[in-house]
């Protein structure tokens, strides 16, 4: 009798493991296909992979599998192989890890229904003209008692319907004038009409004839429906219904191009690897045409046959790329990423799996993609932690993509202009081939000059906290010849913290241990880790003096001291705040561009990938926000990423300039960011990293506990020391365990475990069995989870 092996929704350690089911009757189940079962002692039905099949069963009484899902969603061989790998590296369990493998549309994608099952006239009339009912529709309804009762009499039955998404393809359009109507307009309506004239006034910034999406326009202005719809009806505007592309709409200049002598040794090279799955590592400093290697590289695959992957680290970089990519390859490009609604993630995934593209773009989901016959895997700005899930299971796409990499017996390409540590030393030591591009690609394009502002001084001759008067002449001057600049500052909101200047005392989150953080349009305190949010207090809380003030600064604060500044700038503001809706990052840096703005200010979202030949500035307001941070990779994050903003500049044939502001300017990682020099940087933090027994010198491991009473959460830190010290030799290290950088989130206490090691056999299949005996402990309101190789300690 053949048995089917079910690993079934339900994510605890107890059933993390196959059940044994009965095969339905008529109905052909195969590996890997998704099923509906009977579970636990009230049959409640739960969804369920079918992993294997076998011939006994150690099951008492076996039940049936009670519905299958459509075989087109079948998981192949591969996948399911790869289930089993990170469930080994990410200590999750296998049903998350098999869900993670599939759009997230299809997790919920079923209905339970009632379906017709006799032709008696009374069931024909309680039907109607329709098949099937839905149970939760019956159910708010005084028709579900009857349905009940047909149901136990055996004249309808229970049973499963797929509930698949539709993509979203329209959105709604503003086209509007050029300036001169809506200047003309201004002087003709009347002064008290406010709303009307911000509204005029905005369409008048606008290019000549621009289309402009309705949800920027109301964001911008701001302004209501309404509004809009009476702007319509005096011929201020036409609002327009279009359908909504997931593939950018950027006009690029793609045709192909000539490579030059650097480029050209580094496509022979990975092209003569052949079906191997060998490692490279290529390094190329900004500008040195990186992107044209992968196109390249892509078109010799593609013609071989054979798809191709290729991962970037935000969705901040997918727009351009995929503009360049689908110029270049047309349909056959498919994009993945957590920007997509779930109905445009669900239509991607099933052009993939069809076979109707083989180009695959995204983030690190889209290491997942269902391709099939893969010829070559690129992983750009690999240095990226963003690469790392933060949760559970924590994944990092780039060893999913060494495991890809050697099941289809293909290339994988990681690509920066500062490789990681980790990766620079494997190739240090032939793990991984190392491939150099020391030249910018445009001829004649140069790497920008660097100079450091000491904010110790600059801070005396001023007129600013925060922009120095150099970086202020070179925005001046910038703007002058009508070229553009990019301004960094990787701390949003518009204050750090606000304190009151009579008794010190600062407003905090209740519910962790962190200030609030201070924010204007509308102006509120909010937390960065749980979202509470409150209004900013008039008088300070604990003394009730009216003296509270805002310290410290972020990119809202920085760029009303643009606007005070250089009153005639158009400023573009890009963080976490400006680019909630969705879509809203691809417009706004379209825009930007097309030359509609003079400065973009913006966190790190906009320090790499990007590609600018009119922006001739890039001014880092403060270098210091990721240098003082409690991490062992400060520097390293640090020299990451101002050398990959100071690449924003001079990519065109104009020289760029680069203005670094920082209170360290001695320090080694900022001295060698502005020579641009990744080698002595290399050299340095690696002996730094020997000295402190870290990365990539020894592996690392945390082990993190939270409890929402600090005192439980402590005891069960301090058991949990006492049994991993158990498991390791002498030669690892532990330290802790210790309450986390930030002790409290969101009303839960962590304590953490670090573990550094360089081989330790016993310790993960000890870690997991330690997992299984404090199963009952997670029930009573602890949370366990284990990360090896985290990004951060905190």
């Amino acid at each position: 009798m053949k048995i089917a092996q079910v690993i079934v929704d339900v994510p605890v350690m107890q059933t993390n493991k196959p059940y044994d089911y009965l095969l339905p009757d008529n109905v052909e189940v195969k590996k890997g296909m998704r099923v509906r079962v009977p579970f636990g002692k009230s049959d409640r039905h739960v969804q369920g992979f079918v992993v294997g099949f076998t011939e006994n069963t150690d099951q008492e009484a076996l039940k049936q599998i009670a519905f299958v899902e459509e075989d087109r969603f079948i998981l192949n061989d591969e996948m399911l192989s790869l289930a089993d790998f990170l469930v080994e590296e990410t200590f999750a369990f296998k049903i998350t890890c098999l869900q993670l493998l599939l759009p997230p549309a299809l997790k919920n994608s079923y209905q339970q229904v009632v379906q017709i099952n006799s032709q008696q006239q009374e069931v024909q009339q309680f039907f109607g003209k329709q098949q099937q009912l839905s149970v939760a529709t019956l159910k708010k309804t005084k028709r579900w008692k009857e349905a009940q009762s047909f149901i136990a009499q055996g004249k309808v039955k229970l049973t499963y319907r797929q509930q698949l998404p539709q993509q979203e393809l329209v959105t709604t359009i503003i086209v509007a004038h050029d300036a001169t109507f809506y200047q003309e307009q201004l002087q003709i309506i009347r002064s008290t009409a406010k709303k009307q004239r911000r509204l005029l006034t905005f369409l008048s910034q606008q290019s000549q004839h621009a289309s402009l999406r309705l949800e920027e326009v109301k964001k911008a202005v701001p302004c209501d429906l309404p509004l809009l719809k009476a702007a319509e009806q005096k011929n201020w505007l036409q609002l327009v219904q279009q359908e909504q592309h997931i593939m950018p709409t950027w006009q690029v200049d793609e045709e192909p191009k000539k490579l030059n002598g650097e480029q050209q040794a580094v496509f022979d090279r990975i092209v003569q690897a052949g079906d191997s799955a060998k490692t490279f590592l290529l390094e190329g400093v900004t500008g040195s045409g990186k992107t044209e290697v992968y196109l390249h590289l892509i078109d010799y695959i593609c013609r071989q046959g054979k798809q191709a992957l290729v991962l970037v680290p935000e969705i901040a970089l997918t727009p351009q790329l995929v503009a360049r990519f689908t110029k270049r390859f047309g349909d056959d490009v498919a994009v993945l990423h957590s920007g997509l609604t779930s109905g445009q993630r669900y239509h991607q995934w099933r052009r993939i799996q069809q076979g109707q593209a083989s180009i695959v773009i995204g983030t690190r989901l889209a290491v997942f993609a269902p391709l099939t016959n893969i010829g070559i895997i690129i992983i750009d700005e690999e240095h990226e932690t963003s690469y790392k899930q933060e949760e559970n299971p924590r994944y990092d796409a780039r060893d999913v993509a060494r495991w890809r990499s050697r099941y289809h017996q293909c290339p994988l390409v990681l690509a920066s202009a500062t490789p990681s540590l980790e990766s620079r030393a494997r190739a240090y030591k032939k793990r991984y081939e190392l491939l150099s591009m020391t030249k910018r690609a445009v001829k004649g394009a140069q790497l920008p000059k660097v100079d450091i502002i000491d904010l110790r001084k600059a801070a005396v001759y001023s007129n600013s906290l925060d922009i120095s008067q150099e970086l202020q002449q070179a925005l001046q001057q910038t703007m002058a010849r009508k070229e553009q600049a990019v301004l960094l500052l990787n701390a949003r909101g518009f204050a750090s913290f606000m304190m009151c200047r009579s008794c010190g005392y600062v407003v905090r989150c209740p519910h962790c241990d962190v200030s609030l953080t201070v924010h204007h349009y509308p102006e509120r305190l909010c937390c960065h880790y749980c979202g509470y949010e409150q209004a900013l207090p008039m008088s300070c809380p604990s003394c009730h003096q009216r003296t509270m003030r805002t310290f410290g600064t972020g990119t809202q604060k920085v760029e009303e001291q643009l606007q005070q500044l250089l009153p005639q700038a158009r400023i573009l503001r890009l963080d976490a705040d400006t680019t909630r809706q969705r879509g809203s990052f691809a417009a706004k840096l379209e825009t930007f561009a097309n030359g509609h703005y003079d400065i973009l200010l913006g966190t790190q979202m906009i320090a790499k990938g990007l590609d600018f030949p009119n922006v001739t500035l890039v001014g880092v307001i403060n270098a210091d926000t990721s240098l003082n941070f409690p991490d062992y990779r400060a520097s390293e994050r640090t020299f990451e990423l101002l050398t990959q903003v100071a690449g924003r500049a001079g990519r065109g044939e104009k020289r760029g300039k680069v203005l670094i502001q920082t209170y360290n300017p001695q320090h080694y990682a900022i001295v060698l960011a502005k020579q641009q020099d990744y080698e002595a940087f290399f050299i340095k933090e690696m002996q730094m990293r020997y000295q402190q027994q870290y990365s990539p010198y020894f592996y690392t491991l945390q082990v993190m506990i939270s409890h929402k009473e600090e005192e439980k959460a402590a005891k069960a830190s301090y058991y949990f020391a006492k049994r991993i010290h158990k498991l390791i030799s002498p030669a690892a290290i532990v330290l802790g365990p210790a309450p986390r950088a930030v002790a409290r989130i969101n009303c839960r206490y962590y304590y953490q475990i670090i573990v550094k090691y360089k081989e330790e056999p016993l310790l993960m299949q000890g870690l997991q069995a330690l997992l299984l005996e404090t199963q009952q402990q997670q029930a009573r309101g602890y949370y366990i989870s284990i990360d090896k190789q985290p990004n951060r300690f905190i």
